[in-house]
């Protein structure tokens, strides 16, 4: 039996982000990792699993030299996978990918911003 290949489901050209870029998630930032690529249509971020899946109603992203923050982005995960399994005692590392809510013109706007200042490469 031979699998066919899925076809590609992004509408938007996913970018690497430059380092320093991160996510937070939920009211007290209950995930934050590092973003790693990000489109019009949403990002993916990895983070060390303390719950399964990010969960709240948004999220933050934003740089540490504090050049730029784009706040309360609507969200809902769409991938959630474990990509690292520490026996050490440690959460596993997990990468999320998610699919933007609504935005704002001023979201869409900020977002349209860190794609062309804060990125490096198309995935």
């Amino acid at each position: 039996m031979t699998k066919k290949k899925s076809a590609e489901r992004r509408k938007h050209n996913r970018v690497r982000v430059k380092s320093h870029a991160f996510v937070g998630v939920g009211p007290h930032f209950n995930q934050v990792g590092p973003l790693t690529d990000i489109s019009t249509g949403g990002l993916a971020f990895s983070y060390t699993a303390r719950k399964k899946q990010p969960n709240g109603l948004s999220l933050d992203i934003f740089l540490t030299d504090g050049d730029f923050c784009l706040s309360y982005v609507p969200f809902k995960a769409v991938f959630d996978s474990e990509i690292s399994n520490n026996t050490a005692g440690y959460a596993p590392i997990r990468r999320c990918r998610v699919q933007f809510g609504d935005l704002t013109e001023n979201q869409v706007s900020r977002l349209e911003y860190i794609i062309q200042k804060h990125t490096i490469s198309e995935v």
